[in-house]
């Protein structure tokens, strides 16, 4: 396989991931049984807005859900947030299809570069990782894009209030009961977050230095920390890329290892280091405390119970197609 084709796949994964997340936080998980294609068609890259088929993408990277149903999607390459409606048409909400850049402003006015994750904010405003220009970008109900957080170009660590902060490769976004924003700064190897207020500050891991260790705040590592989800308690759950684990990061601080093992692959269920990944990639958390992983080289969807037991849920290890139906023949 090619590492564009892996590239896509990885990106795919993350949409389908989302998918699955919605229906687990709406429903019982006993509707969980099917995988279909909402948008867009396989293998056919494009920037066309349209009704579900005859839309196209290039490289959806994640997805956020509103209360009606709408669909946010960050079309990393094209640089570009689309919209899908309930009903399945494809919209384009801001920027340009293949125009980069970093300007402020409503809709197709702005631009974007590698728009990597997304968070739907309970007020309807949409935050956006936007991790080529190394910022937070948010968008108004309205469809005014701002930049919130870093400065577009200057990559770094710092922490601060708004463009005084600054990120290296902001990717993975969630957000807290409170209205604080979590980031996964991926090159950085830290989770960082984003108050109400506007503080950027870094709740774990230490700037530019990777590892593996369980510890408190700062003194925790990571290894390219690239999806984190937060449960209705507060508990920050990451997808520790790197080290082919997911962590848990506790409101007081404390980082532990949920499932897998550092430095170890594999496609393996079981309960906590008996479970294995192969580059866990993004995570979303049901209301009833379940985490779902998107493992991208195994191209899979994982489930990680409350209790810690990892199953595979939709998709085969290293089975790369984009076949629709029951979870696990998708």
């Amino acid at each position: 396989m090619t590492n564009s084709c892996v590239a896509r796949l990885r990106k795919v994964l993350l949409a389908g991931l989302s998918m699955l997340a919605l229906v687990a936080q709406a429903q019982p998980a006993r509707l969980l049984t099917t995988v279909r294609t909402l948008a867009g068609t396989a293998r056919q890259r494009g920037s066309a807005d349209g009704p579900g088929a005859s839309a196209r993408f290039n490289s959806p990277h994640s997805v956020a859900v509103g209360a009606d149903g709408t669909l946010y999607v960050a079309d990393m390459d094209n640089h570009t947030i689309r919209k899908i409606s309930p009903a399945g048409l494809v919209s384009t909400l801001a920027g340009a299809a293949g125009q980069r850049g970093s300007a402020d402003g409503p809709g197709s006015q702005a631009r974007f570069k590698s728009p990597a994750g997304l968070v739907l904010a309970p007020d309807g405003t949409l935050y956006v990782a936007d991790a080529g220009n190394s910022t937070i970008r948010k968008i108004t109900p309205a469809g005014v894009v701002s930049t919130v957080a870093g400065a577009a170009g200057r990559k770094g660590t710092a922490d601060g209030t708004g463009a005084a902060a600054s990120f290296t490769f902001p990717h993975g976004l969630a957000l807290a009961p409170g209205g604080t924003l979590l980031i996964a700064d991926t090159y950085a190897h830290t989770i960082r977050q984003f108050s109400p207020a506007g503080l950027v500050t870094t709740l774990a891991g230490q700037p530019g230095r990777k590892g593996a260790a369980d510890g408190l705040g700062t003194a925790a590592r990571f290894s390219y920390p690239s999806g984190v989800a937060v449960d209705a308690q507060g508990n920050v759950y990451v997808a520790d890329n790197g080290n082919n684990t997911v962590r848990k990061l506790a409101p007081g601080g404390a980082v532990t290892t949920l499932a897998g093992q550092p430095g170890h692959r594999g496609a393996a269920d079981g309960r906590g280091p008996a479970a294995s990944f192969r580059v866990p990639g993004s995570l979303a958390a049901g209301a009833d405390g379940t985490v779902y992983v998107a493992d991208y080289f195994n191209a899979t969807i994982r489930q990680l119970s409350p209790a810690g037991e990892v199953r595979t849920l939709a998709g085969s290890p290293k089975v790369w197609v984009s076949w629709d139906g029951p979870l696990a023949e998708a």
